[in-house]
């Protein structure tokens, strides 16, 4: 009697070696260079927390001090960001549609923040914004400290996340076609109505895009906010000083701890954001 055996797979599978050879030679640089730029500080920096037993992490994550630096970075970041989202998009709105005397001159203004280097921002809106500065001295009378209090970071990242949300407004409103406003405005709507109901719903996703990559710098800003803040605990002290500091300190494990945090909550504040961006696009 004779047994016949299953049939012999002469095609093995294919090892991750061989998988990896054929992906595109574009994939590979792009997936090189993520590795490297990106997902090996990452987890470099989680392995470095992870030496850091539970309770230790807790303790250091949750201290009185951190608290009040998570509050003051995040807090102030979000309001900005906010605020920036508001005003960002006024100010897209007049260099689109209106021309004025400078125009160029004041669009071109908007990337200030963005080459002008952070330490040297610091010192001029902490110049700016002190008791004998132009701003500070004027608001100074009625009892309002800006420099060296918590609102001056506030400024500081006001000033550093402007551009994000006018230059990501910007194209979507120059190539937004003015027949639709005009067709709004013959059947009857009010500019506040055609704004809210035919202006808003596509420039939502835009303006979403815009506070949240403004909420991102202004959590990592330092050299602005280390200049114009008094750095206290507990007052205006925010997440990237404490990082630093505990690094001047030599503790490693403690700055890394408070770097996990950061990265943590900033992941889940911009994934909520790009949620709700999401949606916006779907039903706006």
């Amino acid at each position: 009697m004779t047994t016949t055996s299953p049939p012999v797979n002469t095609s093995p599978q294919k090892s991750v070696f061989q998988r990896l050879s054929q992906v595109p030679w574009t994939w590979r640089i792009t997936l090189g260079y993520l590795s490297v730029m990106l997902l090996l500080p990452i987890a470099a920096m989680f392995f470095k927390a992870a030496t850091v037993s539970p309770p230790e992490f807790w303790r250091i994550a949750t201290s009185p001090i951190a608290l009040a630096t998570y509050d003051v970075t995040f807090t102030t970041a979000l309001i900005a960001a906010l605020i920036n989202g508001v005003f960002g998009t006024l100010l897209a709105w007049v260099l689109v549609r209106y021309d004025f005397p400078l125009k160029r001159i004041v669009d071109a203004s908007i990337d200030l923040p963005f080459a002008l280097p952070t330490s040297v921002a610091g010192l001029t809106l902490a110049t700016i914004y002190s008791q004998n500065g132009w701003v500070g001295s004027f608001v100074a009378p009625f009892g309002i400290k800006i420099a060296f209090t918590r609102l001056g970071v506030g400024v500081a990242m006001l000033f550093i996340s402007l551009p994000f949300v006018v230059r990501t407004v910007q194209p979507v409103l120059t190539e937004m076609e003015k027949d639709i406003e005009e067709a709004a405005w013959c059947l009857g709507a009010s500019q506040l109505q055609t704004f809210l109901r035919v202006v808003l719903p596509p420039l939502f996703p835009s303006i979403l895009t815009g506070v949240a990559l403004g909420f991102s710098r202004a959590v990592g800003e330092y050299g602005s906010t280390v200049i114009i803040a008094s750095n206290t605990p507990f007052k205006d002290l925010i997440a990237p000083v404490l990082i630093f500091q505990r690094l001047e300190q030599y503790d490693y494990a403690g700055a890394t701890v408070i770097g996990v945090v950061l990265l943590m909550i900033s992941l889940v504040m911009l994934l909520a954001i790009n949620l709700l961006q999401a949606w916006g696009k779907r039903y706006g």
